[in-house]
């Protein structure tokens, strides 16, 4: 039965890759994806990963996605999680449960934390939160907080029982953890009703919702679905006893049943039986529930085929070792659960009372149930149980429903999908693996792949088909005419269109000429009249005619047929049936004969090969010719086909026995030979050197030959046929003449064996010759035999009790084994093993023992043979006592295959066939035997392995046992871990695996094997194997096998054999190879970077594996993705073109070589730029002769000053020439080593994240941070000085002050009158302005408001009285601010999705490259900088250090820290604090002066400081102290504490007084470089003008540093500018609003271009908000920015600054350093600018409405997080200090007097500060 469904289920299995490799479409997860789930109306896919949700359109493009974690949570602690759970920490958010809800728009997202507690969002757009709260208890607790615990859901309905309500719900089942409720099922609320929550409980059914039972059962929830009016659950759980094994159920109750009454579980079974075992797969890993196709439906529910499926995966145990698939048809689940619930229902019960078919799980104690007997009729009536069924219900085990598996694997498999193509059912099976990362959209087929019909039907693809008339590998939809009967045929059917038969089936090549040939194919498909069909025969093509199924050619006339091959009589024509002359249908091979060809064949019977050969041919015996079948011609000379009885022929020789050495006359017969009447014959052979005479007998029939004296020693006797000729014609007549020629002396060398030959041969033993020859050639028969021979005694040893074989070799012992009379060995009786005896060579007895009182004892072997000869040896046979000594090695593991080598004295006693070793009882199977002898242990089948040392026993022959002592069997190794876990089928790379035991392996193998299952088409005997490469005794290094690329779309299994351990490693993954883009004379220099493109790199590489050669020169490979590489060029060009090829050469191409492991691919070929074209046989005479002819016409005076100058000029040239140089090289390699460095840094940030400000740090930093107190700011830290008696009333007129802000008309004039004042400067606007946006951020659409109205008030201000182009150029006014804020408020979170990580790459990689290199700490400058000012003006001696830094207090790990020895002390402690604290943000981090850094060189500690009383002192000036002023040297071990700022600390740490007073009596202090005016002053002393002018070059020369840093940078320079100037991504909506404002307004003046606009855009985004922030990284991030790192940012800010501008800046050699660094790139930006803005005008204009929407989400999210109350107090000491102009303002406003806005001022003024009002 399972064989039958396997061939209507076909299997696609997807293991490893291999399914993927060719796939485009995918989505890349972050993190581990738990689920993934599709609505079906819409298609969009729904994925849960770990702290992420994400929605994919249906090509797996992400639409939306929302973040879910990490949360400070404990499982302990219940939600709302606040600051009173202590033990609160970042944990991960692990989805658990997703489910559609199409009915109402919404996904519930359920995850790990916060107890599980779920989440509505919404379908569309899943960052918009629908539903969620944590304050409604346990009670709304669904999932689970555990990783290992399974959740499984549907969506149901519930019919309240009070008013009939229909309210929706989903049903979860849900397995146990430490912390979860205790509901196993429970049916969940998803809307509001009466007091009920959302997600409450709406059952409480005891019986598996109760906890007695949360250790015992270990439930494992798989698939939860509903079908008809069911909801079924799968899992699989423990029978409640002390049994552990897993039992897979499938439990069942109705949808409208509200209190579970109809819960019943029914076993699953999934089994085999054989004659050797039973395999039980007892565990559901997991199911799919479908309609299977017609086909299927056919053979395993035929009677119901609308039935669905159950489709499920099982494993054999925990371990994963096997696993298979099992199909449950619904009806058979629910027909064998109405069978147990019937029985319960009529009470059917066994002798002890107890239930026949189920059982009460879950409770404790057993109660009496199903006695009640019913009619049956109930069943039907109350299916759904209601009261009269017990609950909850278990089916007992001999009632589970058991089926077989239809497919099985040695591996887990642990997914299941089932699809319909063609009525036929395919299933997509999954294994085991890594965790899931990545979500495809693979193609389910790849039927164009194959090119012909017997490769696409072999692929058994049951998506795939040969389409024959259009000749290619397709699904059937894509078949024009595949719904005709052959035209498409089914892969999995493995047929093709062929030809039966031809008719006729040959033909002779003469007789083609109009002939035609009919072809039999009966799957042939019906053919147009439109489409043209041919016959080919070979490179013939003719027409055809289609019959039905047959198809009618013409036959190729003789010059178009092929000749006939030299060995055959016929010529095999390929045949191809096509169709429009392109597309083949159907091939064969038609045979052409030649019968005049046949006789060539056999030259000695030419007639009878004529006539019996299957082409009909006859034989003419006139014309001694063969030729076609011909009819017209008659005659007795015409032999016909099979009438080979009339050939003319010899036969029946006699004798058929002739020795050599002897002429024996033959005689033989003729027949029908009267042609050949009064001719002479000749007969011979190959072994005659010349022929014979024939002579003829009287009668005429019969003949005789004289004989021959043949010559023949290869073997005893060989076959020998003669021909017989025409002596005249010499043409051969037939013969079938065959003797057997025989030589006597072959193989028999002496009496014995000759005498023992056949009778029929009379062979002698002749005394003369002492040889075996023919009676007749022998003068002196011998009648008896010599004495017997021994040459040999095998062995030569034995032990004293005997009890071995000893074999006797030699010559004439006898010649049938009753020959042997009596053996003596060293005079014991040996007895004679008769069925081991061999003729006269040979003869195996078996010793006796010796007396006990003889010790040892020696002597020769004696045989007697029959008739009393005797031989007696002269080698002699000794008894010897072995004795084994000691065994190595001396441990092993208990799984054995340890070969053990055992020494001792007279071990080599015996054979190998006489000896057996054991271990303890345990057989060690000998493989070496002599003077040591070697045996592989077995496994130690033992309950617990010995400790001490076992005995080893030898045994030889039957009775003598020797033991010694010395092994012991150990624990097995153990593999912990394997590293990596991806090879090429390549192989080569290296392995490295950890664990422990492996010091005792002797043979370490790593084998990949081919999957051995019935759908691989391989033998599955096939292996690949690597030996070890290291090995000590907890590492094992091995270089992965070549796999065959033909195994790759197989599931390949990789193990480590340990001796006779074997270790799966599962998830070891074989990838195809690589693929390379070939390079054609790529041109490089000397250390160039070069670029190499293809695909699958990264799938099992690394950079720092690859090797990369230039010729024979080794690269180094400095970064590796997947379709990607980069390697540094030789430093000079290779001696040799290629690595195998040692050629010198200068000119050809390089080959460039890519080694990964054991794979190599030449990529190509590379060539070197020349930087001299000219040869420099040309250039010499050139330069040479004019210079003869300057100086013969020079005057002699001058030359010596000309060629003085041509030095200095030649000097120079090199100089710049290698200025150049370096400055290339050094941009290439430090280019190169930020590369790596931040690839480092990026996987860090992918660990750590990027650390961003929250949202109320980062407006409290931008608005604020710049103001007059700065960090001090009141709105930064937040406390307000009022008397706690006065709070509640100042919070109530801050209020009320909040509520008259919120008047237009008031807070217009508000601001007017303010900046009426003129004592009301610029800082006091911004600040004001600052205040203003914190007071209205409840408020963004009215802030917004307010802001539009007073812009519009400025551009008609600057459009009709100023220059419109200075608008918004700075914050001289309010509003200018305002819309600064507003800026940085909507582009937050911008920042944090798009443009703040490469603003931050950026800044690292800057900071990075700065510290590379020397920084002085007085002065704040560096060798690596992008600012001129900041440039270190020198060049510092300094080397790179790697200090070990100790962190005290926090454990004995070290951390590696880079630094330079020419830092500072505090130089050094913050890159340490940088290093050690790097998952820390800066302002969680140490500073520099709370720790202490501490060196020890020997037994005593050293505190490090800058300055101190060792410090050097250069005149007037002291030098700070550096790493190198210590002496610390590279690798030393350094240890960082915390320490207490205070006097007596300091005083601790110091000897006295006047030791601290000593360090500061002199505040001239320096680091690497004096100020310049020092040097200077010191120069114009001892110094010449000529010192000052070099100083002066030099300082320019170090100017190029600029270039290099710029060159390193360049990339992260790029990469922000195009993120932030890309409006192909996403574009913040409020840059599209304020841009489409500004453009609306610009139309409506007449007096406003493009340029102005320009301008306007500038001044409001680019220069208002980016340049603020990319000059302030912190206003961001949270870190610190050092001066030099803020010089080199203020350079980029200022390129952005000049990008954004129209004019034109024209650039001289006076310009500033800064402008020319990147006067090349400018032109580009301006381009990125022009483009980005004429982006946006493009894009769909964002309404009001939309804007107004984002605006109060943003509101929302982040109001009460900010200092409102703080600012309402700030802005109110502004109305009080401008109090009267205000009042005076509103009231000179009817609007304001209408408001009574005066009023409610003095109102609150006289609530704040008690101030004297008119009321």
């Amino acid at each position: 039965m399972a064989w039958r469904v396997l061939a209507a289920l076909s299997l696609l299995l997807c293991f490893g890759s291999s399914c993927c490799d060719d796939t485009q479409d995918y989505f890349l997860s972050d993190t581990v994806i738990n689920n993934v789930v599709q609505d079906p109306q819409t298609g969009r896919i729904y994925v849960g990963a770990i702290n992420n949700i994400y929605q994919l359109n249906y090509d797996l493009q992400k639409e939306s996605s929302a973040t879910t974690g990490p949360k400070k949570d404990n499982p302990h602690c219940t939600p709302p999680i606040t600051s009173l759970c202590t033990d609160a920490k970042e944990m991960d958010n692990i989805n658990k449960l997703l489910l559609v809800n199409s009915a109402n728009g919404t996904l519930i997202v359920c995850g790990s934390l916060f107890r599980g507690i779920c989440s509505l969002v919404n379908l569309n757009s899943v960052d918009k939160q629908m539903y969620y709260s944590d304050t409604k208890g346990e009670k709304t607790y669904v999932a689970s907080t555990e990783e290992s615990v399974a959740v499984v859901g549907v969506i149901s309905y519930f019919i309240e029982a009070n008013n009939n309500a229909n309210l929706s719900v989903f049903l979860v089942g849900k397995g146990y953890g430490s912390f979860d409720s205790s509901k196993l099922i429970s049916t969940r609320l998803l809307q509001e009703h009466g007091e009920t929550d959302i997600f409450e409980n709406m059952v409480e059914a005891s019986t598996v919702q109760a906890s007695p039972f949360v250790q015992r059962y270990l439930h494992d929830f798989r698939l939860a679905f509903k079908d008809d009016r069911y909801i079924y659950f799968l899992f699989s759980r423990t029978p409640g006893t002390s049994d552990s094994r897993k039992i897979t159920f499938i439990a069942r109750l109705c949808e409208k049943d509200p209190h579970y009454y109809s819960y019943t579980e029914l076993q699953l079974n999934c089994s085999v039986s054989t004659e050797q075992q039973k395999s039980t797969y007892n565990k559901v890993q997991a199911a799919y529930l479908a309609k299977p196709g017609e086909v299927l439906a056919g053979k395993i529910i035929p009677s119901n085929p609308n039935d669905k499926v159950l489709f499920a995966v099982f494993s054999a145990d925990e371990d994963g070792g096997h696993s298979a698939l099992c199909m449950y048809p619904l009806s058979s689940i629910n027909a064998r659960l109405e069978e147990v619930i019937e029985s319960c229902y009529i009470g059917e019960v066994l002798q002890d009372e107890k239930p026949k078919t189920v059982y009460s799980p879950y409770i404790s104690k057993t109660e009496a149930i199903c006695r009640t007997k019913r009619d049956k009729d109930m069943v039907k009536g109350y299916k759904c149980g209601a009261e009269f069924l017990p609950s909850p219900l278990a089916s007992k085990p001999e009632y589970a429903l058991a089926v077989e598996p239809i497919y099985t694997r040695n591996d887990m498999l642990t997914a299941v999908a089932v699809a319909v193509e063609n009525e036929h059912t395919v299933a997509f099976l999954g294994t085991s693996g890594a965790d899931v990362l990545k979500i495809t959209k693979v193609p389910v087929q790849a039927c164009e792949q194959k090119n012909d019909c017997q490769s696409c039907v072999s692929q058994r693809d049951p998506y795939c088909g040969w389409c024959v008339l259009e000749g290619r590998c397709t699904r059937k939809k894509d078949c024009h005419e595949g719904e005709g009967e052959n035209a498409w045929l089914w892969s999995p059917k493995q047929t093709c269109v062929t030809i039966k038969s031809f008719k006729p089936p040959n033909i002779s090549r003469k007789k083609t000429y109009n002939s035609q040939v009919m072809i039999d194919i009966p799957t042939l498909p019906s053919i147009s009249s439109s489409n043209r069909l041919h016959c080919e025969f070979g490179g013939y093509k003719s027409s055809a005619t289609m019959n039905g199924t047959q198809v009618i050619c013409d036959l190729p006339t003789s010059e178009n047929i092929p000749p006939t091959p030299e060995t055959q009589d016929f010529v095999a024509v390929p045949v191809k049936i096509t169709v429009n002359d392109i597309i083949e249908v159907a091939s064969s091979a038609f045979e052409f004969y030649n019968c005049a060809e046949v006789v060539k064949r056999s030259e000695n019977t030419p007639c009878i090969a004529c006539v019996t050969s299957k082409w009909g041919c006859q034989w003419n015996s006139q014309d001694h010719t063969c030729s076609d079948r011909d009819d017209t011609v008659k005659g007795d000379h015409i032999i016909q086909h099979m009438e080979d009885a009339r050939c003319p022929q010899f036969e029946i020789p006699e004798p058929l026995l002739i020795p050599v050495g002897r002429k024996i006359p033959i005689q033989f017969q003729g027949k029908n030979l009267e042609n050949y009447m009064g001719r002479t014959f000749q007969i011979g052979t190959e072994l005659m050197k010349q022929v014979g005479e024939v002579t003829v007998e009287a009668d005429g029939s019969k003949y005789s030959f004289e004989g021959y004296e043949f010559e023949y020693d290869k073997e005893p006797e060989v076959n020998v046929t003669f021909y017989i000729k025409d002596k005249v014609t010499d043409r051969k007549i037939d013969s079938t003449l065959r003797v057997v020629l025989y030589n006597c002396s072959v193989r028999r060398e002496d009496c014995s064996l000759c005498k023992n030959a056949d009778q029929k041969y009379n062979c002698v033993w002749c005394g003369t010759t002492k040889s075996c020859v023919y009676r007749a050639l022998c003068h002196q028969e011998l009648a008896q035999c010599p004495p017997p021979k021994i040459t040999d005694i095998v062995p030569r040893y034995g032990p004293l009790n005997g009890q071995i074989s000893v074999t006797i070799k030699g010559s004439n012992l006898g010649i049938k084994q009753e020959d042997i009379k009596r053996i003596t060995v060293a005079k014991v009786p040996c007895t004679h093993q008769p069925e081991r005896y061999s003729v006269s060579t040979s003869v195996v007895c078996e010793i006796g023992s010796l007396s006990s009182k003889e010790l040892n004892k020696s002597g020769s072997v004696e045989v007697e043979v029959e008739g009393g000869g005797k031989g007696q040896s002269v080698l002699n046979f000794t008894y010897r006592n072995p004795v084994p000594k000691a065994v190595s090695p001396s441990k092993g593991p208990a799984a054995g295959g340890t070969v053990i080598t055992i020494t001792g004295e007279n071990l080599d006693t015996a054979s190998k066939d006489d000896i057996s070793i054991t271990v303890e009882r345990e057989p060690c199977e000998v493989l070496t035997f002599g003077k040591e002898i070697t045996c592989m242990t077995g496994p130690y089948n033992g309950q617990k392995i010995p400790s001490d040392g076992l005995l080893v026993t030898v045994k030889y022959g039957k009775v003598t046992s020797k033991e010694v002592s010395g092994f012991e069997y150990s624990a097995n190794p153990k593999v912990t871990d394997y590293a990596p876990r991806d090879s090429f089928v390549c192989g080569g790379r290296k392995i490295v695996v950890t664990g422990s035991g492996f010091d005792q392996v002797q043979r370490a193998t790593m084998r990949v094997l081919p999957s051995s299952d019935e759908f691989s088409h391989k033998s599955s005997n096939v292996e690949f194997f690597q030996e070890f490469s290291f090995k000590n005794e907890s590492v094992l290094e091995f270089l992965s096998p070549i796999v065959n690329k033909t195994y790759i779309n197989q599931s390949l299994r990789t193990i480590i054999q340990l001796d006779n351990l074997v270790e799966n490693l599962t998830e070891f993954i074989y990838h195809q190879d690589p693929s390379f883009v070939h390079l054609t004379d790529k041109a490089i220099t000397e250390n160039s970077i070069i670029n190499v493109n293809g695909k699958g790199f990264s799938k099992a590489m690394t950079a720092k594996e690859a090797q990369a050669f230039v010729g024979d020169v080794l690269c180094p490979v400095t970064i590796l993705e997947d379709d990607k590489l980069f390697l540094v060029a030789p430093s000079s060009p290779p001696k040799s073109t290629s690595r195998r090829h040692r050629r010198d050469t200068s000119s050809e191409a390089m080959e460039l070589t890519i080694i990964f492991g054991n794979g190599e691919w030449n990529v190509g070929s590379v060539r070197f730029e020349r930087k001299y074209e000219v040869p420099l046989y040309i250039i010499i005479p050139a330069v040479l002769i004019p210079m003869v002819l300057f100086i013969a016409v020079s005057i002699y005076c001058y030359r010596r000053k000309s060629q003085q100058a041509e030095r200095e000029y030649e000097k120079i040239k090199n100089q710049l020439a290698n200025l150049e140089e370096s400055v290339r090289d050094r941009c290439k390699k430090e280019f190169t080593d930020l590369m790596i460095e931040m690839e480092d840094h990026t996987s860090d940030l992918n660990e750590a994240r990027i650390p961003f400000l929250d949202y109320k740090n980062y407006t409290n930093r931008v608005f604020f941070l710049p103001s007059e107190d700065g960090a001090n700011d009141v709105m930064i830290t937040g406390k307000l000085d009022i008397p706690e008696a006065r709070r509640a009333i100042v919070d109530q007129a801050l209020n009320q002050f909040s509520n008259l802000l919120n008047s237009k008309t008031f807070l217009i004039n508000f601001i007017r009158t303010l900046e009426g004042r003129q004592e009301f400067n610029a800082r006091n606007k911004v600040y004001f302005a600052s205040l203003l946006t914190v007071a209205l951020h409840g408020k963004l659409e009215y802030y917004t408001d307010i802001m539009r109205t007073l812009l519009l008030e400025l551009m008609d201000e600057y459009i009709h009285s100023k220059n419109p182009k200075l608008m918004l150029r700075r914050s001289e006014t309010v509003v200018e601010r305002m819309l600064c804020n507003w800026m940085s408020i909507c582009l937050y979170q911008f920042l944090k999705d798009s443009a703040g990580e490469p603003l931050y790459k950026l800044f690292k990689a800057i900071k990075h490259q700065v510290e590379k290199g020397p920084v002085d700490a007085k002065m704040k400058k560096a060798k690596y900088t992008l600012n001129d000012t900041g440039l270190l003006g020198d060049d510092v001696e300094y080397s790179d250090l790697t200090l070990q830094v100790l962190v005290h207090g926090e454990g004995p790990d070290v951390t590696p820290v880079k630094v330079l020895n020419c830092d500072t002390i505090s130089q050094v402690k913050e890159k340490i604090i940088e290093q050690v604290y790097k998952n820390l943000p800066y302002s969680q981090r140490p500073t520099v002066d709370s720790v202490a850094l501490e060196w020890r060189p020997g037994s005593t500690g050293q505190i490090l400081s800058d300055l101190d009383l060792t410090s050097q002192k250069e005149g007037r000036w002291k030098r700070m102290n550096t790493l190198a002023h210590y002496n610390v040297r590279d690798g030393a071990i350094l240890v960082l504490s915390r320490v207490l700022h205070t006097q007596q600390s300091f005083d601790q740490n110091q000897d006295n007084h006047e030791e601290r007073n000593a360090l500061l009596e002199d505040d001239k202090v320096f680091h690497l470089v004096r100020p310049a005016d020092e040097l200077d002053e010191v120069k114009s002393k001892r110094g010449s003008m000529k010192d000052k002018a070099t100083t002066k070059a030099i300082t320019e020369i170090y100017l190029t540093r600029l270039l290099s840093m710029k060159g390193t940078l360049q990339q992260f320079v790029d990469d922000f500018f195009r993120s932030v100037l890309s409006s192909g991504t996403v574009v913040p909506p409020a840059v599209k609003y304020f841009f489409d404002f500004l453009d609306e307004q610009a139309q409506k003046h007449d007096n406003v271009d493009d340029e102005t606009i320009h301008i306007w855009k500038t001044n409001s985004l680019p220069l208002r908000f980016w340049v603020n922030i990319l000059k302030n990284p912190h206003f961001i991030f949270d870190v610190h920015v050092t001066e030099v790192v803020d010089a080199s940012l203020s350079v980029i800010a200022q390129t952005f600054m000049d990008a954004c501008t129209k004019t034109e800046h024209k650039l001289t050699r006076e310009s500033p350093s800064n402008k020319l660094l990147y006067a090349k790139e400018i032109s580009t930006y301006k381009k990125m600018v022009d483009d980005y803005y004429r982006g946006i005008r493009q894009m769909v204009p964002v309404s009001d409405q939309d804007m107004n929407t984002h605006l109060a989400e943003v509101s929302r999210s982040h109001t009460d997080k900010l200092n409102t109350q703080v600012a309402l107090h700030q802005l109110y000491q502004y109305a009080s200090k401008y109090y009267d102009g205000i009042i005076s303002s509103l009231e000179d406003d009817p609007a304001a007097q209408s408001k009574q806005l005066t009023l409610r001022l003095q109102q609150i003024a006289a609530a704040l500060e008690n101030k004297v009002t008119d009321l």
